[in-house]
């Protein structure tokens, strides 16, 4: 396989060609135009000075008069003392979220709320800090108010576009959980293990993916408690992955940043897969940014033991289940989220669903299922009235939501389905769960020891991330 470093993650993300369709026309399409109005939802992203960054649909130099009025609509609220937060008309949603020197903003007609708006907002701006570091953009513009953003993120728009459209379809980002990838607890145990016996000493988290699905997690015993990670940074590093298509080309390199771990920080990851489909994803996280050979042979390390074992082929004949193997009359989808099943979901916090079925299969179907959910998860979680029990018919399904001290569980059934049979089926279903939970759910954390501290309790490599050297950033200029 050839090998590859790249050491920055917008140079990285340049080299990489553009999706032929979706992103380019996206880019190229008329703003004046009836379809760009159209679209359910825009999202734009600009700084204090009112220059364009980023914008879902569209050039950004032709919405640059656009988001021009947005920045003085946030200027006016600033002059009286107080701060935009959304803006109500009879069809739209306008949502804002000010993070510093970046102003982002939602305009939606979509059936989310402000609070469901303005959380994807926040994935937004944590995916460009994954990029950047909150520092660099905060020392960027101390230094220029006026600058182009665009210039150190050329590239990265389609993993933004990514992320904004897996926030329409994936459940993951609503129920702030992670999905693992279903496998025989046996089987998992020897992954963790292999990846337990492959280390280093600057290495910090070993992940192991499969269809974009977390397969096992080792980390680094000596991470503090309040360093963990959260399924947010996950998610960040998840799309970077799927969003890209040169992590196939071969072994990258590359700087990033996990917010709620550490704004300020990088880390080094290590990306390949390990398999020619580029199915299952190998990704190691370091605190050193010369560790790409080390690293390179922890992944030489899993190769072996993956062969020696017949561990690869053991996990790519793996499947993920579907409503079907439930046995359970007229469902058709469900999501369910465990509060306390094992102590590590108080550190990662994870979820099941089964494959989507014949129904949902289209990305508008799946979106308009999603719908359904964000809306028993607003009102179930409603801060002024919150819910614990929902049975909902909607125009082509019936639906319920159920939240106890245990867990939370959406379920999506055929049309007809009474609220006496949704609760009885669900009551099987939760047998069926509980009968699958170790093959469902990552059951333990493995940890493996190394000869240095890492990630926050190494005040060097700390110091060493905040100043992340120029042909790493981009920032030549500006640091």
């Amino acid at each position: 396989m050839e090998r590859s470093k790249i050491r920055g993650s917008s140079e990285f993300l340049s080299e990489d060609p553009l999706t032929e369709s979706a992103g380019v026309s996206d880019r190229n399409e008329d703003v004046t135009s009836e379809s760009w109005r159209s679209h359910r939802k825009h999202v734009f992203v600009l700084s204090e000075a009112g220059k364009p960054i980023y914008s879902r649909y569209g050039n950004e130099e032709a919405l640059s008069s656009t988001m021009g009025v947005m920045m003085a609509l946030v200027s006016f609220v600033q002059a009286s003392g107080n701060t935009i937060q959304s803006i109500f008309t009879d069809d739209h949603t306008v949502v804002f979220l000010q993070k510093g020197p970046l102003v982002l903003v939602s305009v939606s007609t979509s059936r989310q709320n402000e609070q469901q708006l303005r959380g994807e907002l926040l994935h937004v701006y944590h995916q460009i800090v994954s990029m950047l570091t909150q520092g660099s953009i905060n020392r960027i513009f101390e230094h220029r108010k006026n600058y182009d953003l665009r210039r150190l993120l050329f590239g990265s728009e389609k993993v933004l576009d990514s992320l904004l459209e897996a926030m329409d379809s994936d459940p993951s980002y609503m129920l702030s959980a992670i999905q693992c990838f279903p496998l025989q607890p046996s089987s998992r145990e020897v992954l963790d293990q292999i990846l337990q016996k492959a280390v280093a000493p600057t290495l910090v988290f070993s992940f192991l993916i499969a269809n974009n699905r977390l397969v096992s997690i080792v980390q680094e015993k000596t991470v503090l408690e309040d360093g963990r990670l959260k399924p947010s940074d996950l998610h960040l590093l998840f799309n970077l992955i799927r969003a890209s298509s040169a992590f196939q080309a071969g072994e990258i390199w590359m700087p990033i940043c996990l917010p709620l771990f550490n704004y300020n920080c990088y880390f080094y990851a290590y990306v390949a897969y390990l398999d020619p489909e580029c199915t299952v994803c190998l990704v190691l996280l370091s605190t050193d940014r010369e560790a790409f050979y080390a690293m390179a042979d922890c992944k030489r390390k899993i190769e072996e033991a993956f062969v020696t074992l017949n561990a690869l082929e053991c996990l790519t004949n793996s499947q993920e289940y579907k409503v079907e193997d439930v046995v359970i009359t007229n469902l058709r989808h469900f999501l369910y989220k465990p509060s306390n099943v094992f102590d590590h979901h108080r550190l990662l916090p994870q979820f099941t669903c089964p494959e989507m079925p014949v129904a949902y299969r289209t990305q508008e179907e799946r979106i308009c299922l999603m719908d359904e959910y964000r809306n028993l998860y607003n009102r179930i979680h409603r801060i002024t009235r919150p819910l614990k029990l929902i049975y909902h018919s909607a125009e082509g399904e019936t639906l319920l939501a159920w939240v106890t001290s245990k867990f939370e569980m959406y379920a999506c059934f055929s049309s007809l389905v009474t609220k006496k049979s949704a609760i009885s089926e669900l009551t099987k279903l939760l047998r069926w769960i509980r009968k699958e939970e170790s093959r469902l759910f990552i059951c333990h954390i493995q940890k493996h020891s190394s000869t240095n501290q890492s990630g926050k309790n190494s005040s060097t490599d700390r110091e060493r991330s905040n100043q992340p050297n120029a042909s790493e950033t981009g920032l030549l200029s500006l640091l």
